[in-house]
C-alpha cells in the first residue's frame, strides 16, 4: 500500500467500523421489542392485534424517519443525519422502559422509530467511500452489523429479562448515545457529497424553485423514476417479511414449537451467526457476479424454505432448519447496500434510497397487524407461508433492476432539466463487468 492511499484506506475503515457499531444498534433495536413482546403483552394486557399494531406503529415511525432523513442527508449530509438519528432511537428506548401504558408506549416507541428508520443512510455513508471493485463484499460485510446486533440482544435478553424484567433492557439500550458522539467527531461527509452540494452551489439558480426539489429530479428522469419504483415495490414485499419474522419469531418458537425461552435464545443466536456467513458469501458473490441474481435467488431461496420449516420440523430438526434459514435470510440483505446504492446518482441518492427504501417500510407496517390476525384466526404456521409469498415477490421486481447504474465514489454530473436528454448526464455509469 502506497502512502499516498494509506490515509483514504484508513478513512474509509474508521467509517466502516463505526458503521458497523451503528447497524449493530440498529439490529440490536429493531430485535429487542421482539423479545420482550411476550413480557409487554403480559403486563399491559394486550391482545395479539393491539401487539402487532405496536409493531406496525414502529414500522410507519421508520418509514416516515426514513423519507425526511433521506431528503435531509442529500440536502445536510449524511454523517449530520446518521448522528441524530442514533441519538434519537438510543435514548427513546431508555424513555420506553418508563412507559406504563399502551398509548404511552405506542407514543415514545413512534418518535424514536424516527430515528431507526434513517439507519438504512449508513449503508449508502458506508458506500460513498469504500472501492467499487471491492463494495458488494464490504457492505456485505456491513450488512452483518445488523445480525450481530440481533445475536447481543438476545443474548442480553436471555441474561436481563429472567432476572430484571424487559425495562433493564431497554435502559441498556442508551448506551449507544456514545456512538453519535464518536461518529460526530471522527466521520466527515464524503468527498462525493461534498462535490455534489459545490457543483450545485455553482450552478445558475432557477426561477422555479420546486425545479431543484429531489423528488421532482428523481421523477422527472424516466430512468431515475423506474428504480425508485421498481426499489419500492421490492422494499414492501421484502421489509414485510424481514419484519413481520423479527416481530413474530420468538413468539412462534416460544408458543407454538413449544421451545423454552432459554432453548430458543440459543436457536436465534444460531440462525443469526449463519446468516452473517449469508450476507458475506452474498456480498462477494455481488462482487464477482451480479449483485441482481445474489438478491433474487436469496429472496426465492427464502421464500421456498419457509414452507419446509412450517410442515416438516420436529423436534430433532428444528435446529438444523433454523440454521440453514438463517444464511438463506442472510443473502439478500448482504447485497442489497450495493445494489440499491448504486441505482441512483449522489444528488438524490440519499432521498431516492430513503425514500423508496421507507415507502417499503411504511407499507409493511400492516405485516406485523395481518400476521397477528391470522396466528389468531389459524396459526403463525400459516402466516409465515404468506412471508414466504412477499419474500418471492421482491425477488421478481429485482429483476428488472440492472446491476451497477452508478459508481457511488463518483460526484455525477447534475441531474438534467426534464425537456434535457437526460439520463446519460446524470452521472457517471459503472462499466459492466
Amino acid at each position: 500500500m502506497s502512502r499516498a492511499t494509506s490515509p483514504e484506506t484508513r478513512r474509509w475503515l474508521i467509517v466502516f467500523a463505526l458503521g458497523y457499531l451503528a447497524l449493530l444498534v440498529d439490529g440490536a433495536d429493531v430485535m429487542m421489542y421482539g423479545l420482550t413482546l411476550t413480557r409487554i403483552k403480559a403486563e399491559f394486557g394486550l391482545t395479539n392485534v393491539e401487539a402487532g399494531a405496536l409493531g406496525s406503529l414502529t414500522l410507519v415511525g421508520m418509514a416516515v424517519g426514513g423519507i425526511l432523513g433521506g431528503w435531509a442527508s442529500d440536502a445536510l449530509g449524511r454523517v449530520r443525519v446518521v448522528v441524530w438519528a442514533l441519538a434519537l432511537f438510543s435514548l427513546g428506548a431508555g424513555l420506553l422502559g418508563l412507559t406504563h401504558t399502551f398509548a404511552q408506549f405506542a407514543l415514545v416507541r413512534f418518535i424514536s422509530s424516527l430515528g431507526i428508520g434513517c439507519m438504512v443512510l449508513v449503508s449508502t455513508l458506508v458506500a460513498e467511500y469504500v472501492p467499487t471493485e471491492r463494495r458488494s463484499l464490504i457492505l456485505g460485510v456491513l450488512q452483518t452489523g445488523v445480525s450481530a446486533g440481533y445475536i447481543v440482544v438476545i443474548s442480553l435478553a436471555n441474561w436481563i429479562l429472567p432476572h430484571y424484567g424487559w425495562r433493564m433492557l431497554f435502559y441498556v439500550a442508551t448506551i449507544p448515545v456514545v456512538l453519535a458522539l464518536a461518529i460526530h467527531w471522527f466521520v466527515p461527509e464524503p468527498p462525493g457529497w461534498r462535490a455534489s452540494i459545490a457543483t450545485r452551489q455553482d450552478a445558475p439558480r432557477v426561477r422555479r424553485k420546486w425545479r431543484e426539489n429531489r423528488y421532482y429530479l428523481i421523477f422527472s428522469d424516466r430512468e431515475s423514476r423506474k428504480m425508485f419504483v421498481l426499489w419500492s415495490l421490492a422494499s414492501v414485499f421484502a421489509l414485510s417479511g424481514f419484519y413481520g419474522l423479527n416481530n413474530w419469531l420468538p413468539t412462534y418458537l416460544e408458543k407454538e414449537l413449544h421451545v423454552r425461552f432459554g432453548s430458543m435464545a440459543s436457536y436465534m443466536i444460531g440462525t443469526y451467526v449463519v446468516a452473517f456467513v449469508g450476507k458475506i458469501v452474498a456480498g462477494w458473490l455481488g462482487d464477482v457476479w451480479s449483485r441482481r441474481g445474489v438478491y433474487v435467488l436469496g429472496c426465492i431461496g427464502a421464500a421456498l424454505f419457509l414452507p419446509v420449516i412450517v410442515f416438516f420440523h420436529t423436534r430433532e430438526n428444528i435446529v438444523w432448519l433454523m440454521l440453514f434459514f438463517g444464511f438463506l435470510y442472510g443473502v439478500p440483505l448482504g447485497t442489497i447496500g450495493a445494489f440499491m446504492s448504486e441505482s441512483f446518482a449522489t444528488r438524490v441518492r440519499g432521498t431516492a434510497v430513503g425514500g423508496s427504501y421507507n415507502v417499503g417500510r411504511f407499507c409493511s407496517g400492516a405485516a406485523p397487524v395481518v400476521i397477528g390476525y391470522i396466528a389468531t384466526q389459524f396459526s403463525f404456521g400459516v402466516s409465515f407461508l404468506l412471508v414466504g409469498a412477499v419474500f418471492f415477490l421482491s425477488g421478481m421486481c429485482a429483476l428488472f433492476i440492472p446491476d451497477r447504474l452508478y459508481d457511488t465514489r463518483d460526484s455525477g454530473a447534475p441531474m438534467p432539466a426534464p425537456d434535457a436528454n437526460a439520463h446519460d448526464a446524470i452521472a457517471q455509469p459503472l462499466t459492466t463487468r
